[in-house]
């Protein structure tokens, strides 16, 4: 991306299930580096859910949600070790169909610093930035050309989840892009999201997938 693009902060606000609250930012990165002036947050993001709001994700689910996939699919509910590839069938929009293997290969811990060029101000104040790294490989027949992988956030020590940052633009600690032209099998490309933990002594320490197929039943993909 040319260093004039706009790069725009987004959805500072409660991870979950469905879109809850968000916090629209905007940035123009000029040819020095710096950040121009960002817009004004109108609302505040909501709190994180509760406990007990959420679903019982155990190590070894007794029922897994049957997704239709094939024998040997991840199933909704299931947990892996980090490093550990799920793969299940994949579509975005209307048209693109296929099947990915997914593996969320870390999770690293930032500095409250990385967050500075964003110009979250107030609504960053104490959060600690968790990168989660991870790759896609497309492992079934059709190109998935300029698809996104999206819809993985963090979890919290006590399984709640932490809220989440979506960048549109270029954010060098964690870069994601959709999957470039000319994605067929056997490609493979790394992509990484961002969740905030609510402070420095709070850590996230596993990741989900909860998008296609796993986002109906409210059981995604877990890794630790």
């Amino acid at each position: 991306m040319s260093i004039f693009a706009m790069r725009k902060a987004t959805t500072l606000g409660a991870a979950g299930l469905v879109v809850v609250g968000s916090l629209a930012l905007s940035a123009c990165k000029s040819g020095d580096g710096s950040d121009g002036a960002a817009k004004s947050p109108t609302t505040a993001p909501s709190s994180p859910a509760s406990p007990s709001s959420q679903p019982d994700r155990s190590t070894q689910p007794s029922a897994p949600a049957d997704q239709g996939g094939a024998a040997g699919d991840a199933k909704g509910g299931q947990t892996f070790k980090m490093g550990e590839a799920a793969q299940f069938p994949f579509k975005y929009g209307t048209t693109t169909k296929g099947r990915i293997a997914l593996t969320v290969t870390s999770i690293e811990q930032g500095a409250p610093a990385d967050l500075t060029p964003l110009k979250l101000g107030d609504k960053a104040a104490g959060k600690v930035p968790y990168y989660i790294r991870y790759s896609v490989k497309n492992v079934g027949t059709t190109d998935l050309a300029y698809a996104s992988v999206g819809h993985i956030k963090g979890r919290l020590g006590d399984g709640t989840e932490a809220q989440d940052l979506m960048i549109i633009g270029s954010f060098d600690k964690c870069p994601s892009d959709s999957l470039p032209k000319g994605f067929t099998n056997g490609k493979t490309q790394a992509g990484c999201a961002i969740a905030l933990a609510p402070s420095a002594t709070t850590k996230v320490v596993s990741a989900e997938y909860w998008g296609d197929p796993f986002m109906t039943n409210g059981q995604g993909l877990i890794w630790k």
